[in-house]
């Protein structure tokens, strides 16, 4: 009996041991954890009463005699307001339940008509406000609600569509005032909230992490991505991070569904202030320029250039006049820093050159032909590009190695097309081919020179084809209009 007893105890024993072990081990490894994981666990309501009475809610309106009111059909702003953010049109608003637009009556005073809503954040105590420029512009009348219901007619101070970024100013003092967060502080994962007036409802906030920084979407600036819910409204708002610094405003999402799929897009808040502090100053936005062409450096060009690395931005072309092309910037070359900011991928150059002040002398790096090169260039201001002049008709064809290793049938220039384009040799490009076509080369091109070697003749333009070994990528500089660009070929074999 002693046996069965003494195995029970021992087992019971075990198994007590075996459980305190576990709890022991289970407060040991998972209560710290939980402790830790309890403290880390965002709490936006202090956030929410420090940053909440400096966001304010934006209304515009404009004169009813200013719209097309034809047929019930939303004006192109409010379109554009419901593209940017729904990605669908806009409906129609005379639907069954909905309620229909009047045209105002002749010889009565005219009233302005509700035109959209957004949201928008005080910068400064005497009522600086920044906001989205889509949200405002075209508005015949500007008016903000303060948190505390107080409502103001605003001026627009000015506002940038490259950048999507307004100033309004309202008449009031002692406004409480945002603080502008770091933006390089900013990590992907880190939690952020958003106070905004989605579709008019005011002071509503919602919350998400960065997903990810610098998302060049093909606008201008690059993105902070986040998962944020932001609805028709926000537009505008701030970012704000855990600390209560706005680190960007809420400007697009992505949806393919009409509605929020999870993917918002804000301005970086150092960018924005750039711009402001422009707008403030001017009312408008001065932005530099060199006048250059640009692609990005792929791994079969930095191969057939010599380049180590695929980076820096390739200067596929120059414009005749500026100043690129009075600093010595050449067609083919590849910009690698940018007043000593290294350069990797090419959409960084015009960001670069675009928050430089016009007139400043600055200092470039470029790799020409194997080497490295130290320039500098005097940047200019930013404007609208010329039209592109196609080139003239020209005489009959030439074939031969050219067709056969490059796809190209080719002539000579005329001296009147020379003196038009401000050549004083190439060769015309009549008809193109495989590998000519896959290269993006067409019909009116002109060939100035291969493989960095100029090629003034047709004759010249064979020679040099026929030396060329075809195992490898050939560097090929193009006139197409105004522009000299460079393209990369790869030889029939």
């Amino acid at each position: 009996m002693a046996r069965p007893y003494a195995l029970h105890r021992s087992i019971f024993v075990g198994l007590l041991s075996a459980s305190l072990w576990a709890t022991g081990l289970s407060v040991a490894l998972v209560s710290p954890a939980a402790a830790q994981s309890m403290r880390g666990l965002p709490d936006f309501t202090e956030l929410v009463e420090q940053v909440g009475p400096s966001v304010v809610n934006i209304r515009t309106l404009e004169k009813a005699a200013s719209r097309e009111v034809q047929g019930g059909e939303p004006d192109a702003e409010m379109q554009e307001f419901f593209r940017r953010f729904f990605g669908v049109p806009m409906p129609t608003p005379n639907t069954p339940n909905g309620p229909r637009q009047q045209r105002p009556n002749r010889g009565q005073p005219e009233e302005a008509q509700p035109k959209g809503v957004g949201s928008g954040f005080i910068l400064s105590a005497d009522g600086f406000v920044m906001t989205n420029a889509h949200v405002v512009q075209g508005a015949d009348q500007v008016l903000v609600t303060l948190p505390d219901k107080r409502e103001f007619k605003a001026r627009i101070v000015g506002l940038d569509k490259r950048t999507d970024v307004a100033v309004v100013k309202i008449e009031a003092t002692g406004l409480p005032a945002v603080k502008i967060g770091d933006v390089s502080r900013l990590k992907v994962g880190e939690w952020v909230m958003a106070i905004g007036s989605p579709f008019g409802l005011e002071n509503t906030v919602t919350a998400g992490i960065v997903s990810a920084k610098q998302r060049d979407t093909g606008d201008y600036l690059s993105f902070i991505q986040t998962d944020v819910a932001i609805n028709p409204g926000n537009s505008g708002g701030p970012l704000i991070n855990m600390r209560g610094e706005v680190v960007g405003i809420n400007s697009q999402i992505y949806s393919r569904s009409g509605g929020f799929m999870g993917i918002s897009f804000a301005i970086p808040i150092d960018e924005a202030v750039r711009v402001s502090e422009q707008l403030r100053a001017t009312g408008k936005v001065q932005r530099g320029r060199l006048g250059v062409q640009i692609d990005q450096v792929s791994k079969e060009v930095a191969e057939s250039l010599g380049l180590s690395k695929a980076q820096g931005a390739l200067v596929r072309g120059v414009e005749q006049g500026s100043p690129a092309e009075k600093a010595g910037l050449e067609p083919g070359d590849i910009i690698l820093k940018f007043e000593g900011k290294t350069i990797d991928k090419s959409s960084d150059l015009p960001r670069m050159v675009g928050n430089t002040k016009p007139g400043t002398r600055s200092a470039i790096q470029v790799w020409r032909r194997g080497s490295m090169k130290d320039m500098h260039i005097t940047v200019g201001e930013f404007e609208a590009e010329k039209p592109v002049k196609k080139a003239a008709a020209t005489e009959k064809p030439q074939a031969g190695t050219v067709t056969k290793v490059l796809g190209l049938t080719v002539s000579e220039l005329t001296d009147a097309q020379k003196k038009e384009l401000k050549l004083r040799g190439g060769v015309r490009v009549d008809a193109v081919a495989e590998p000519a076509s896959r290269a993006g080369i067409q019909e009116g091109d002109v060939i100035l020179a291969i493989a960095n070697i100029e090629t003034p003749t047709v004759q010249a333009l064979e020679a040099l084809t026929a030396k060329l070994d075809r195992s490898k990528p050939v560097s090929l500089l193009i006139r197409r209009g105004e522009w000299a660009q460079y393209t990369v070929i790869r030889p029939v074999r």
